[in-house]
C-alpha cells in the first residue's frame, strides 16, 4: 500500500481535522475524491477495508472534520462550543461505528464510509472529553495548522511533527543565522 497521508498529531480525530492542511495560508485538501477520503481510512488504521465511498461520502466527511476543527480550536483558545459543529460531531457519533470482526487470521474490520466517520466522531468525543485536553497544542509553524497532543518529557514539544514542520523551521532559522553572520562578518 502507498502511504500518501500523514498521522502526527496523536489522535485520529486530530489527524482527520488536519487533512486540510496550511488553513491560514494556501489551503490543501486531502479529500479531493471518494479514493483519497478512503485511502484515509485505510491508511488510518481504523479499518482494513472500507466499502467503496461516493462524493456524498466526502462531502459528509468534510463537514465532520470541520465541525471536529471548530470543536477542537475552541477548547484550544477556551471559547464555549459551536453548537452547529456539536451537533454535526454527535450526530455523526450516534451512528454505528466500525466494528471488528474475529476471523481465523486475527481481527478484520471492514465498515462503510459512514460507519468509519462514526469511529473518527467517537475519537472527537472521546478526546475532547478526555485527560489529553490539556496535552494539546497547535503546531509551531505559522504556515501549519495541526493540533497534535504532546506527550514529550517536560511537554516541550513545539512541531505536529519533525518531518515536515520541525525540519523545516530548524532550516529556515539556520539559514537565517547563517545569512545574519555573513552580512556582521562582512561589515
Amino acid at each position: 500500500m502507498n502511504l500518501d497521508h500523514v498521522f502526527p498529531c496523536g489522535d485520529p480525530a486530530l489527524d482527520f481535522a488536519a487533512t486540510l492542511r496550511a488553513r491560514r495560508s494556501v489551503r490543501f485538501e486531502m479529500f479531493v475524491s471518494p479514493d483519497r477520503l478512503d485511502a484515509w481510512y485505510l491508511e488510518s488504521g481504523l479499518v482494513d477495508a472500507v466499502i467503496p465511498s461516493r462524493e456524498s461520502d466526502v462531502e459528509r466527511a468534510i463537514e465532520v472534520r470541520e465541525a471536529i476543527y471548530a470543536l477542537v480550536s475552541a477548547r484550544l483558545a477556551g471559547q464555549e462550543y459551536d453548537r452547529g459543529a456539536l451537533a454535526v460531531v454527535n450526530g455523526a457519533a450516534r451512528k454505528p461505528p466500525a466494528t471488528p470482526q474475529l476471523t481465523p487470521a486475527g481481527r478484520w474490520t471492514e465498515a462503510s464510509s459512514e460507519e468509519v466517520l462514526s469511529t473518527v466522531a467517537r475519537h472527537a468525543v472521546e478526546l475532547l472529553s478526555g485527560p489529553d485536553v490539556p496535552l494539546m497544542k497547535e503546531c509551531g509553524n505559522p504556515e501549519c495548522t495541526r493540533v497534535y497532543i504532546d506527550r514529550s518529557r517536560g511537554m516541550r514539544r513545539q512541531w505536529c511533527g519533525m518531518e515536515s514542520c520541525g525540519n523545516k523551521l530548524k532550516a529556515q532559522a539556520y539559514r537565517a543565522r547563517k545569512k545574519q553572520a555573513q552580512a556582521s562578518a562582512a561589515r
